[in-house]
Order: C-alpha cells, then sequence, then structure tokens
C-alpha cells in the first residue's frame, strides 16, 4: 500500500492519478481540500481524511503501508500564516516520521522545496545540495517550515529510515488556476504589464511525479535532490505564458522601490482584512537571483529528460483556456 499524503494538492493530485493509472494501490490523504468527484473514482484510491498533527490520525492513516509519498504542507506567504506554517510543516512531518519509524516501512520520499536550501541575495553561484541552510534577509517563512520539516527527515534517516528529499524549483502545470504557481498563468492572461529580475529554478508537475516515482523505486537513499529544468527570470516565464495565451508581456520594470510600495500598501489591506496580493516575502522573492544545479538529479536518473518549460507553458495555457476562460 503506498501512502500519499496532501493527496488532494496541486502536485498530490497529480501523483495520484500516476500512480492510478499504473495500478497501484493508494491511499490518499486529504484534510482541507475535498478529494474532486473524478478523483474519488480513480481505481484503486482509497481517500481518506486525516489531521497529520494528531498522532492517532497519522497511526490510522499508516496502517498496512509500505511506502510514503509525504507531499502535505501548507504553502503560504500571507504574514497571518507564518506561525501556524511554522508549526505544521515540521510537526506533521515529525508525525509521519515517527510512524514510518514505528511500522518499518520500505521507503519514503519527502517533497521540499528550493526554499528549504536557503537565499543570499544576489549570488550568481549555482546552489547545489550541499548548500547549508543560512539566516537571510532573503528567506522567506515557508522555506524556514520546509527546513524544519527536512530535519525531521534527516532524524529519521538517522534511526534507520530509507528516505530521500527532493527539492522542487516552482512546480508548473495544469491545476487551479485560481491559486499557487497555476496563477500566474491569470496574470499574464490579464497582460499585468510589470516585470523583475528575480530568477528561479522551475519545473513542470509531469516531471516532478515522474522523478519521485522513479526514486521511490531506485537504490537511492540518504539524499536530496533539486528538481529543475532550468533556471528563468520572472520575466522570462511570463513572456513565454503572454505568448501561449496570445496576450502582451510585461513591458514595465519594477523596481525594488515599486514593488516595496505595492507590499506596504498590502500590508494596509490586510489590516483593513483583506487578503494583500504581493508581500514583502514575494516582492523580496521577485528581486532575488538563485540559480539551481541540477546535475545530481540527472545523474541519480541518466535515463530522466526534462520537458522544455515553454513547452509546459503552452500545454498549461491551453488547460487554461478551456477552464479559466469560460468563467
Amino acid at each position: 500500500m503506498i501512502l500519499v499524503t496532501g493527496g488532494s494538492g496541486f502536485l498530490g493530485k497529480h501523483l495520484v492519478r500516476s500512480l492510478s493509472a499504473q495500478g497501484l494501490p493508494v491511499r490518499a490523504l486529504f484534510y482541507r481540500n475535498e478529494p474532486s468527484e473524478e478523483d474519488k473514482q480513480l481505481t484503486g484510491v482509497q481517500w481518506q481524511k486525516a489531521d497529520l498533527l494528531d498522532v492517532y490520525d497519522v497511526t490510522e492513516a499508516m496502517l498496512g503501508v509500505t511506502h510514503v509519498y509525504h507531499c502535505a504542507a501548507i504553502v503560504s506567504f500571507q504574514p497571518a500564516d507564518h506561525q501556524q506554517m511554522l508549526h505544521f510543516n515540521p510537526e506533521s512531518t515529525a508525525n509521519i516520521i515517527n510512524e514510518a519509524l514505528e511500522q518499518n516501512i520500505t521507503k519514503l520520499v519527502y517533497v521540499s522545496s528550493v526554499a528549504a536550501l536557503g537565499r543570499s541575495g544576489a549570488n550568481l553561484k549555482a546552489i547545489t545540495e550541499e548548500e547549508q541552510w543560512q539566516e537571510s534577509a532573503y528567506n522567506s517563512a515557508y522555506g524556514l517550515s520546509k527546513y524544519m520539516a527536512e530535519t525531521e527527515v534527516w532524524r529519521g534517516i538517522g534511526e534507520g529510515l530509507n528516505a530521500v528529499i527532493v527539492n522542487p524549483g516552482i512546480i508548473l502545470g495544469e491545476g487551479n488556476f485560481d491559486e499557487g504557481s497555476a496563477e500566474l498563468m491569470k496574470v499574464a492572461w490579464k497582460e499585468f504589464p510589470y516585470y523583475t529580475k528575480g530568477t528561479s529554478g522551475w519545473a513542470d508537475v509531469k516531471d516532478v511525479v515522474n522523478i519521485l516515482i522513479s526514486l521511490m523505486n531506485s537504490a537511492h537513499e540518504a539524499e536530496r535532490y533539486i528538481i529543475s529544468a532550468g533556471n528563468y527570470s520572472f520575466r522570462e516565464i511570463f513572456t513565454y505564458m503572454a505568448n501561449a495565451l496570445g496576450k502582451k508581456p510585461p513591458r514595465i520594470y519594477a523596481n525594488s522601490l515599486i514593488t516595496g510600495l505595492t507590499w506596504r500598501l498590502g500590508k494596509v489591506q490586510s489590516w483593513l482584512g483583506k487578503r494583500p496580493v504581493i508581500t514583502k516575502e514575494t516582492a523580496v522573492s521577485a528581486h532575488n537571483q538563485s540559480f539551481y544545479d541540477n546535475s545530481k538529479l540527472l545523474a541519480a536518473l541518466p535515463e530522466f529528460s526534462y520537458t522544455p518549460i515553454k513547452e509546459t507553458i503552452e500545454r498549461m495555457a491551453k488547460s487554461f483556456v478551456k477552464t479559466y476562460d469560460k468563467k
């Protein structure tokens, strides 16, 4: 039995569907977001509601499980969510690790993030898996929460758990275009005119799923791997999206003064009960240039090759037009 935490989330959905298509038995966990009716009908998938902060729920969810994909996490750059995220992400991971050790599972794959590798501002040197976390104004609360969660996985490995960690860049693919990275497509559709020079690693959700499954089925253990098809600026990504949608690409550079004023305005909006679109963390990230070295993963999985990001975005655009444009 394969356990997928966060089975109704963006990455979790794609993973559960792929495992189901292979005829594998899956127990998919959810908590807040109910699975769609389509997903409830997937062959061999048992959906189960579980609070990963409740050790009794975790114990019940992992009964009879042999392999675990731990994808569940709170992802937010809203200040109001920081404390909840800093509690949930490491604590839920600790509960999963403890039960995995107790039940002597075969293997666990933990989905972390490149944010857990830390950021130090303008750093043109490519970041590798050997990067050590350092306190920095460029780090996000989300990144800190994933770093803390990783330490729980490393603790489990030290206690005999067979596990690997993956650190994906920003994941792109079909999904709910009103949230997460998929929402970037909506921004491009509305011809948002501003761009920044921030750079990050990016990857296709289908590639991430294939990597997770390949690592689970491999002999690799006690390692972490950066997942990134390449390093692209936000301007490049938004330009690819605009072109795929037949829209105008961004053309006005938003310097740090403009983004600074924007997040401060957003902070005022939050005092009035409105959820700001731009926060201090997202504004800082928009200007941060981080480059990630993907060579370790490619060496570990020599038969794997990444989908070009332009192809990913073109596929997303077709899906977006079929769904969002009808609203």
